[in-house]
C-alpha cells in the first residue's frame, strides 16, 4: 500500500510482482537473501506501475483535505498507523520517492535511475513530501 493509491492497485502490483518472481526464478543466481531479490522485484514493479500511470493521474495537494485517522487503543500502533495514513494521502510521486528514500534506504542515485528522473528531482520531491508530512503532523499536534 505504501507505492499504491488504492487496495486494488495494490493487489495488482503484488500481484504482478509475483507472477515476475515465478516467471523469471530462474534469474536468481543465490547470491544474496531470496528476500531481498524478490524485494527488489517488488518495488521494480510498484515503480513501473508509477510510471504508466505518471500521465494519467492529476494530483494536488489540499491543505482543507480531510484527514481520516483511526483511533487505537495502543498508542504506538495508532501513532504508527496515523502516520501510514499520512503517507498515503501524500501525492504518488512525493510517496513513491519518501518511501523509497526515507523506508526503502535508496539513495537519491538509485532512485534518479529507478524512476528515470534526475537526482535533483528525487530530493525536490523528498524535501516537498517532509514539508507535506510535517505540516499535517503539526496539524495533528493541536
Amino acid at each position: 500500500m505504501r507505492y499504491a493509491n488504492t487496495t486494488l492497485e495494490a493487489e495488482d502490483i503484488l500481484q504482478n510482482g509475483f507472477v515476475n518472481v515465478f516467471t523469471k526464478h530462474h534469474l536468481y543466481d543465490g547470491k544474496g537473501s531470496l528476500e531481498g531479490w524478490v524485494k527488489r522485484i517488488m518495488i521494480n514493479v510498484a515503480i513501473e506501475t508509477h510510471r504508466k500511470n505518471r500521465g494519467r493521474v492529476t494530483e494536488s495537494i489540499d491543505d482543507n483535505e480531510s484527514l481520516q485517522l483511526i483511533s487505537h487503543i495502543n498508542a504506538d500502533q495508532t501513532a504508527y498507523k496515523d502516520l501510514m495514513t499520512l503517507v498515503q494521502q501524500l501525492p504518488t510521486g512525493y510517496r513513491t520517492i519518501f518511501n523509497l528514500y526515507a523506508i526503502e534506504g535508496y539513495s537519491h542515485k538509485e532512485i534518479a535511475e529507478m524512476m528515470e528522473i534526475s537526482e535533483g528531482n528525487s530530493k525536490s520531491q523528498l524535501s516537498r513530501a517532509r514539508q507535506w508530512l510535517q505540516s499535517k503532523l503539526v496539524k495533528l499536534t493541536y
